[in-house]
């Protein structure tokens, strides 16, 4: 049974790795035996953590600083991972901007009607498009392995349902001016969703799977009325811990989800289900 959940000796791919989650999602394919390849866009914190990781799990961890929106970044990181491991076995998808909710007393932008479109440029370049192009070379690679292997995508449970902005909502401020939650969020992530299922028949004939996971929100120091209000509308009652997703990420990469192909997994403490 232990051996289902191993990553002995895979090159998982990770990107966005040094950031809260991709820290974590890193950390358990290092865990499992995996050799994590951590992609962004720090060198010295990919540096530290690949570090970090060989020291504590006695595994080969890696890092490199690539800007997953410029394709020409992505092949020529390819040619030197190719050179070194000569396999890739996996592939997470983390990498996303997270636009904030915008609190200015002069002119709300994250508000859709105030929305810059170079802002929704470049978080549908990071989080979709750099999405895309990952899966489009790397999953190419997986696809080349006699025993395939597994794409991951990371959505949110804002892929499945609407933002609820009332959460964001300051007393004293004019409606024009009350923040929101960016609309590219919610766009992104539900476009996970349908790269997700592509990417499940794609390579299904050469044993390359495809899932998405929607986390919920991680308590990261929120404000605390922030926080009760979140809390208040999760059926468990609090957020998610920043490692409550590893056991998840781990059971999707491994062989004990070998039938698991195209499902989109909510883990957000019950608040879709409401």
């Amino acid at each position: 049974m232990i051996d289902l959940f191993s990553l002995k000796d895979k090159v998982i791919i990770i990107t966005g790795a040094t950031g809260l989650l991709g820290s974590q999602h890193a950390t358990v394919v290092a865990e499992a035996g995996g050799i994590p390849v951590l992609l962004d866009l720090d060198q010295s914190r990919c540096d530290q953590l690949s570090n970090e990781l060989k020291q504590k799990f006695d595994v080969e961890a890696v890092g490199y600083k690539v800007d997953i929106t410029k394709e020409e970044e992505i092949i020529e990181n390819i040619s030197l991972v190719r050179k070194k491991f000569k396999h890739i076995h996996g592939l997470i998808n983390n990498a996303a901007n997270n636009p904030k909710v915008e609190d200015s007393t002069e002119k709300a932008f994250s508000r859709l009607e105030n929305f810059p479109v170079s802002v929704w440029n470049m978080d549908i370049a990071v989080g979709l498009t750099g999405s895309f192009l990952c899966a489009k070379h790397y999953g190419y690679l997986i696809s080349q392995n006699p025993e395939g292997g597994s794409i991951l995508n990371i959505s949110s449970d804002l892929g499945l349902i609407a933002p609820d902005q009332r959460l964001y909502r300051k007393v004293g401020l004019s409606e024009d001016l009350q923040p929101v939650k960016p609309v590219t969020y919610s766009v992104v992530k539900a476009g996970l969703i349908g790269l997700t299922r592509y990417l499940a028949t794609y390579w299904a004939d050469k044993n390359v799977r495809c899932n998405a996971i929607c986390p919920g929100g991680v308590e990261n120091n929120q404000n605390p009325e922030f926080l009760k209000e979140v809390k208040s509308r999760i059926p468990l009652g609090r957020m998610a811990k920043k490692d409550e997703y590893k056991g998840l990420v781990l059971f999707l990469l491994s062989d004990s989800a070998s039938y698991l192909n195209g499902s989109i997994v909510s883990a957000d403490g019950g608040r879709t289900v409401w």
